[in-house]
């Protein structure tokens, strides 16, 4: 076993250490059947990747499709039947 990588049954028997360790900041994966599983990061960990970053606006703002010369058509009308 490496150090941070766990089967179902390892990390069963040792969940207090496998908690711990993602909590000092190493990802800890859990396999099953030799593939992975599931991974345990710290709560702090799980919020920094979650967090958005900017607004949907800015992010236009900075697309290099910005100054391209592409062409949208808008259809004026609703193509869908009410209720669908």
């Amino acid at each position: 076993m490496k150090a941070n990588i766990w089967t179902v049954a390892e990390a069963k028997a040792k969940f207090s250490e496998v908690v711990e360790r993602a909590r000092s900041g190493t990802p800890q994966t859990i396999t099953r059947n030799r593939k992975t599983a599931v991974v345990v990061v710290s709560a702090e960990e799980w919020e920094r990747k979650g967090r958005r970053r900017g607004s949907l606006a800015e992010f236009f703002a900075v697309s290099p499709l910005r100054e391209s010369d592409l062409k949208v058509k808008r259809v004026k009308h609703n193509p869908r039947e009410p209720g669908l």
